[in-house]
């Protein structure tokens, strides 16, 4: 069983493919527009048991969204304060700092790239600490 993580966002969103044993498959930074779009395709490719979602940033419009384009798929909501901080230390460990990069201090240290994926991994991690119940829609 996979779980699917998402960043909703305005501009762009995080998805994050991951089995159930916290192995990550997949993870992308995708606009807006084609979130639901990559949402849909991994739930036709994969057995995907839930989508764990942050609840902050236009959330409630993206689970409406979800829940009517695909009504059988569970969703969890998840409490992402404080991810993006989380999210740039991850980062450094999924892609250690080469070259002059490795000696400038972990704090100060930008990814290159936005990490709206990272975000949706560490929203997957949340949720089994919460629970492994999906809300289901009705």
């Amino acid at each position: 069983m996979r779980i699917i993580g998402f960043d909703p966002g305005r501009d762009k969103c995080g998805l994050a493919l991951v089995e159930q044993t916290g192995t990550i498959i997949e993870h992308q930074v995708v606009t807006s527009e084609q979130a639901l779009m990559m949402i849909r395709q991994w739930c036709e490719e994969a057995s995907i048991q839930k989508l764990v979602m942050g609840n902050q940033t236009t959330s409630q419009q993206w689970r409406e969204k979800v829940q009517a384009e695909i009504p059988h798929l569970g969703i969890m909501m998840v409490d992402e304060r404080n991810s993006t901080l989380e999210a740039r230390d991850r980062y450094w460990e999924l892609y250690p700092p080469q070259g002059l990069m490795y000696f400038i201090p972990k704090g100060m240290r930008i990814p290159p790239r936005p990490i709206d994926d990272i975000v949706a991994i560490l929203l997957v991690e949340r949720s089994k600490l919460t629970s492994d119940k999906p809300t289901l829609n009705s």
